[in-house]
């Protein structure tokens, strides 16, 4: 227990601060374009995180969503519940996790559909010879076709989507006070933990897709979306009273709007 206790102590020092809140949406920016740079200039030797079947990408990556909703949502029942004890409160603040998933949902859909319109079915990954008769990219791939079309990277807009929520969400530890012998201390302390360690794989990840997959432009336009998803929320609606709210805090809405706008 000690351990984690340290663990955790280290994690609420670096991502709970506002400075982090403020900061990591330019730092991915950055790291998006300079991995961008790099793969179109001087690509890195191929390695084991630049095979897309890497225990990270398989187990993690894909079911990215999944895994942050898994976490978030104990989290923000008992740190919520604890500082405020109101149920009705409580359930508010879970609706984030569902607005989260009508965003993924509509992205996903969205790049999907981009790249099945822009598409077309090739005879090899040269795209050389078109398959007219194919005219989606399953049964182009069902019949040993090769599907090309335009491609928003998914990893680029869910990492960066997820990261910046987790942060979001973890400012509440500014204010969570809990006696160490309490089982709910242990909880909270195990929640941290697990959600900073799946905050720093979604951006080490988030930095191998910068390195080694996909177009510039591709990046450019999922981690675009990943913003626009976390901005329209945390930075805009959720300073609404008709809203899931942010984390609890006892600064006042004021103070919140001029954080997160900065």
């Amino acid at each position: 227990m000690e351990h984690l206790e340290r663990c955790a102590w280290l994690l609420r020092g670096t991502l709970v601060r506002a400075a982090v809140r403020r900061n990591l949406p330019w730092a991915l920016v950055a790291a998006m374009l300079a991995g961008s740079v790099l793969k179109e200039l001087s690509p890195l030797p191929e390695c084991y995180l630049s095979n897309k079947r890497n225990v990270l990408n398989v187990y993690f990556v894909k079911v990215a969503w999944a895994w942050t909703v898994c976490l978030l949502l104990p989290f923000i029942a008992l740190t919520n519940y604890h500082l405020t004890g109101k149920a009705g409160l409580v359930l508010r603040r879970l609706s984030t996790l569902l607005v989260g998933t009508a965003i993924w949902y509509v992205c996903t859909a969205l790049f999907s559909n981009i790249e099945h319109y822009t598409g077309s079915c090739y005879q090899s990954p040269a795209l050389e010879g078109i398959r007219q008769e194919h005219r989606s990219k399953q049964q182009c791939h069902q019949e040993g076709g090769f599907w090309h079309g335009f491609d928003i990277s998914g990893h680029s807009f869910l990492l960066t989507f997820c990261a910046l929520m987790i942060v979001e969400e973890m400012a509440v530890l500014d204010e969570v006070k809990t006696d160490r012998s309490h089982r709910l201390h242990t909880a909270i302390t195990t929640l941290v933990v697990a959600l900073g360690f799946l905050t720093f794989i979604w951006v080490w990840m988030f930095l191998c897709t910068a390195v080694y997959f996909h177009d510039l432009i591709q990046k450019v336009f999922g981690t675009f979306f990943g913003l626009l998803g976390w901005y329209g929320t945390y930075g805009y609606w959720y300073l609404k009273s008709f809203s899931p709210g942010l984390p609890p805090q006892s600064s006042s809405l004021t103070l919140k709007r001029e954080t997160y706008k900065k």
